[in-house]
């Protein structure tokens, strides 16, 4: 067994999108930083999370326009999925990034190692690689670590039968049955891509509704396309067992008193993911870690001096980008500079059919903090690019204080809301008004001229719709 002592200003355990845009930021701050990773560079999202699911939701997407495409006058003949294809073209997306990664972190002077990390000591972690043992001393540690998918009873992952996102993102042949348990946004986002490439899918969530927390009037919206596509939703229900039989699985359901069965090829269980915490040493040199979660306060510091926690590890929302915003306010106080996380909101976005996005507050969630709200919504019905889109389900909501006319929050739900909703979150970070969005010329046809409607509707100015 080889051995080696290394000494850097900061070490950072994980290359996820917290990770090694901590690195890379450390670099640029002339700070002599480390990267380790026991996986892949570029983490979860980039390998088989955010990037992946979003190369296959794109193609299961063009797959499902083409099959429309007579609406508009084009016709397609032969028209068929090559999913091993598919996954190779994936593949590809993935290796451009990820391969990215580390030269990134070379090219800005900050070093990259491969192994498993370990807290040993007060400033003191061992890195694992095979054979090889690297005892790296460090006068900051940053902790980035992510998280994993949650098992529930009953349905361990095997990778075969039962799988979790990365299983489901790996699929060699579109299954001809597919049961979703969890309607979140993975399991909604999954869910949707395969019944787009023909797969009779069924989700099953225990709680009333699908996407549960996410505006009512924009699940619902989902939840009928869903159904277009030949999804089944069941609510209210619990996927308690599964078994083999003849060749296929069986899911056993408890929807109320009721117990009912689901055959099925694939299983995806999307209840969730949990932080990494254990098995990196925090307890030893006494870091806080709260049913585990790492607690840090707005500088990203734990409770132990000259430790440090980002991303997942920290708590919700669990969000590549906010992830990457935290390493940059981390590298920034490693290297000496005041920097705190002091966000107004934090943008979300579901890859769903129609898209989901949002940004700041919901009118509830103002008007709970006492706050008097107007409300101004514009249909993707009524918007010219929509409908030369083909594509106008949805409408975009503007959420003002009533006095003052401050941005509050903007809500959007329609294919292209992923794209429009920075301008949303820019908005409320500068404490725009609901004038500056109304006022600003906004280029047509174009899809964030919603935005600027629903803010002109939000003060009974809106032209291309009647304003109540």
């Amino acid at each position: 067994m080889s051995s080696e002592i290394v000494q850097v200003q900061a070490l950072v355990i994980g290359s996820g999108p917290g990770g090694y845009v901590a690195g890379i930021r450390l670099g640029q701050l002339k700070v002599k930083a480390m990267v380790v990773e026991k996986a892949e560079p570029g983490g979860i999202c980039l390998n088989v999370g955010c990037i992946p699911s979003k190369a296959l939701i794109t193609a299961s997407k063009t797959y499902d326009k083409l099959k429309h495409g007579a609406d508009i006058g084009l016709f397609a003949d032969n028209l068929r999925v090559d999913m091993k294809k598919m996954q190779t073209w994936k593949g590809e997306v993935v290796a451009k990034l990820t391969g990215g990664v580390r030269q990134l972190l070379k090219s800005n002077g900050c070093d990259y190692r491969a192994g498993t990390a370990k807290i040993v000591g007060p400033g003191t972690v061992e890195i694992t690689n095979g054979a090889s043992v690297t005892t790296v001393t460090a006068e900051h540690i940053v902790v980035a670590t992510g998280s994993r998918p949650i098992e529930v009873p009953g349905f361990p992952f095997d990778g075969k039968r039962v799988v979790d996102s990365t299983g489901a993102l790996a699929f060699a042949e579109v299954p001809e049955r597919f049961v979703v348990v969890g309607g979140g946004y993975i399991g909604i986002e999954i869910g949707t891509l395969y019944a787009k490439l023909g797969a009779k899918v069924t989700v099953v969530e225990a709680l009333p509704s699908i996407l549960p927390g996410t505006d009512p009037e924009m699940a619902q919206l989902v939840a009928r396309k869903l159904k277009k596509l030949g999804v089944e939703i069941v609510t209210g229900a619990k996927a308690s067992a599964w078994a083999e039989k003849d060749g296929h699985a069986v899911v056993t359901l408890q929807v109320g008193s009721e117990t009912r069965t689901i055959d099925t090829d694939k299983i995806l269980v999307a209840v969730g993911r949990r932080p990494n915490s254990e098995g990196l040493g925090l307890e030893t040199i006494g870091v806080t870690v709260e049913r585990g979660f790492v607690p840090v306060d707005r500088a990203l510091r734990t409770n132990v001096p000259g430790v440090y926690a980002i991303g997942d590890l920290v708590g919700q929302p669990m969000l590549a980008h906010k992830a990457s915003h935290e390493a940059e306010v981390v590298a920034e106080v490693i290297a000496g500079h005041h920097a705190e996380m002091d966000v107004r909101c934090i943008p979300a976005v579901i890859f769903s059919d129609p898209e989901v996005a949002t940004a700041g507050l919901s009118a509830e969630e103002a008007t709970r903090q006492g706050r008097e709200v107007k409300v101004g919504k514009f249909p993707f019905a009524a918007l010219g690019r929509a409908i030369a889109n083909a594509d106008t389900d949805g409408f975009v909501k503007v959420v003002i204080d009533a006095h003052s006319k401050e941005v509050l929050g903007v809500h959007i739900v329609g294919n292209g809301a992923s794209d429009i909703i920075a301008e949303g979150a820019l908005a409320i970070e500068m404490g725009a008004l609901a004038e500056d969005l109304s006022l600003t010329i906004h280029a047509h046809p174009t899809l964030p001229e919603a935005i600027m409607e629903a803010a002109k509707a939000s003060l009974g100015e809106a032209i291309h719709v009647v304003n109540r």
